[in-house]
Parts: structure tokens; C-alpha cells; sequence
């Protein structure tokens, strides 16, 4: 088997774009997903039944989708019905964030009503309304309970971004397919894209595991 290493330092500069791509997806896929996963989560356990039942739908939709066929329906449906064509980066960044704030709504969901209803109720007994109440006392604490698990979210998300590579978004997996496929170097691309992954993706994983330790609530 005749191996050409080189390949890869030949397309440095190639990998490094795709890297810092697929860094960025996750970063605005994040600063989007959190606040959105908040507000579908507010709205989920909502006394409207309207909201309460908007942001189920939207959850269940999303959630219950393979991440990969999100992205498609973004890709191909999303412009047939807003009239509008998107670039593939956006369509990209549109299907994880999707994708991601129904994840995050379960999640933020799950840890507000982990908080004792009682501290809500001392809350608004000593003055401050049901929002306040959220926003002051259930809010802070379940975040610090939803924070590990956001950080989990994250590396996952780190990798799935990879997927949107189907769409013809420049992140570190398309760019190693495009150079694995005009190059025919397979196992030398394939290898370096996994190198990359992981010497991106393991720093990030441990920081995950300090996290979960700091933050953990015993109850």
C-alpha cells in the first residue's frame, strides 16, 4: 500500500477553513439554540394552551427527526415555501438550530420543573409575580442543573455538524471529502479528518467532564 502523507499538509490550509467552519456552525448554532430552547420551554409549561401546545408541536416535530433529514427539508423545502433561496450555510445553520432548540427545550424543561414548587411559592408570596418568580429564583438554579448537560449538548452538536457537509457547506468532513475525491488519497483524508475531529472534539469532552463535576446538584 503506497501512503502519501503530504496530502494533508498540501491542504493545510484547506482543513484549517473547514475546522474553524464547523467551530462557527456550533458556536451560532448554540447563541441561537439556549434562548430558544428557553423560550420554547416557557412556553411549554405555559398556562396558555395555545403556547403550551405550539411549542409541544414543535418539539415533537423536530426532535423526533433524524438531524440529517432536517437538513435536507431545509435545504429543498424551507425555500419552496418562504420563497426565499437560502445559502447553503444558512440552511445549514437554520436545520441545527431547529434541531438543537427542541433538544435544548426538554432540557431546560426538565430542569424548571426539578425546582421545588415551594420556592416559587415563597416567591410570589412575598411579592413578586409568576414571571419574576421564573425569572429570579426557577431560572438561575435550573440553569445551573441544565448546564452540564448543555455542555454534553454541545460536543455532540460539535460533531453533527458534519452532516451538514451533505449540503455543500465548507466545514472540516465536506472539505476532506472534496480533497479525498479530486485527490483519490481515502485513507489518508479520512484518517486526518478524524485526527482533526478528535484533537478538536477530546479537549472539548474533558471540559465537559469538569463541568458535570462542578456543577453537579445533590440533592
Amino acid at each position: 500500500m503506497n501512503l502519501d502523507w503530504s496530502i494533508v499538509w498540501d491542504h493545510r490550509e484547506d482543513l484549517l477553513h473547514g475546522a474553524l467552519l464547523t467551530v462557527l456552525l456550533t458556536v451560532l448554532t448554540m447563541l441561537v439554540a439556549v434562548p430558544a430552547g428557553i423560550v420554547l420551554a416557557l412556553m411549554r409549561l405555559s398556562r396558555s394552551k395555545i403556547l403550551s401546545g405550539a411549542s409541544q408541536a414543535f418539539v415533537e416535530f423536530f426532535r423526533n427527526l433524524p438531524l440529517i433529514l432536517v437538513v435536507y427539508w431545509a435545504f429543498y423545502v424551507m425555500p419552496v415555501l418562504l420563497n426565499i433561496q437560502f445559502s447553503a450555510f444558512t440552511t445549514g445553520l437554520a436545520a441545527l438550530c431547529l434541531n438543537v432548540s427542541a433538544y435544548n427545550a426538554e432540557t431546560f424543561r426538565a430542569g424548571i420543573n426539578s425546582i421545588r414548587k415551594g420556592q416559587t411559592e415563597a416567591a410570589i408570596a412575598v411579592g413578586m409575580s409568576r414571571w419574576q418568580a421564573m425569572r429570579k429564583v426557577v431560572i438561575p438554579q435550573a440553569w445551573r442543573r441544565v448546564l452540564p448537560v448543555l455542555a454534553s449538548t454541545w460536543v455532540s452538536l460539535f460533531k453533527d455538524t458534519s452532516l451538514v457537509s451533505v449540503i455543500a457547506v465548507g466545514e472540516l468532513a465536506h472539505v476532506a471529502l472534496q480533497i479525498r475525491s479530486s485527490s483519490f488519497r481515502v485513507l489518508e483524508m479520512l484518517t486526518a479528518m478524524a485526527v482533526i475531529y478528535w484533537l478538536m472534539g477530546y479537549p472539548q469532552a474533558k471540559l465537559v467532564d469538569w463541568v458535570q463535576k462542578k456543577f453537579e446538584v445533590k440533592e
